[in-house]
């Protein structure tokens, strides 16, 4: 019976140290200062440190724009069209072997005529939405650390952690001869 005892007993106290451990973190270094050794102090307060932190991110800033746009004619249908009119009109005012010139002046001078009206086309507006990349700056208030308020054996005590350290804190406590 006592030896079934003593497994149990070893196996309890084994679950007993690791949870102990895992409660109130891991035991001091062995083979340390002999002047040194760790315990628990209570914490009384908490206060955090906040400070700013700004973070610059690219950012597409897009906006509508008034723009002229120009429709273009057709200067080549234009210039074949002023032409054959020109034609026409030049061959029914031309008589006699003058009628062959006023043909051809009157086809070359329709050209012209035609390819400059197609050529101006016709101007409207419209709006176009415009994009472009900007920098936006962002600001964010963080905790940066946290000033803590503890007692330990009676005396109250404050240290600066980077760390909120909850209901208890772990300290080390080294003592020396004072000269």
């Amino acid at each position: 019976m006592n030896k079934m005892l003593l497994p149990a007993l070893a196996l309890t106290l084994m679950f007993g140290a690791a949870h102990a451990q895992d409660r109130y973190g891991p035991p001091p270094p062995q083979g340390g200062d002999d002047n040194t050794h760790y315990g628990w102090a209570d914490v009384l307060r908490v206060d955090p440190n906040y400070s700013i932190v700004r973070t610059e991110a690219p950012q597409q800033q897009c906006y509508d724009q008034q723009v002229v746009r120009r429709e273009g004619g057709n200067s080549t249908a234009g210039t074949v069209l002023g032409a054959i009119v020109g034609g026409v009109l030049g061959n029914t005012i031309g008589k006699g072997d003058g009628r062959k010139a006023a043909t051809v002046a009157g086809a070359v001078a329709g050209g012209a005529i035609g390819h400059r009206a197609a050529g101006s086309g016709s101007e409207y507006q419209t709006t176009e939405t415009r994009c472009r990349e900007v920098s936006q700056v962002s600001e964010q208030r963080r905790i940066t650390s946290y000033d803590v308020e503890y007692r330990y054996r009676g005396e109250v005590y404050v240290s600066r952690l980077s760390y909120d350290p909850g209901e208890r804190l772990r300290v080390r406590v080294s003592v020396e001869p004072a000269d």
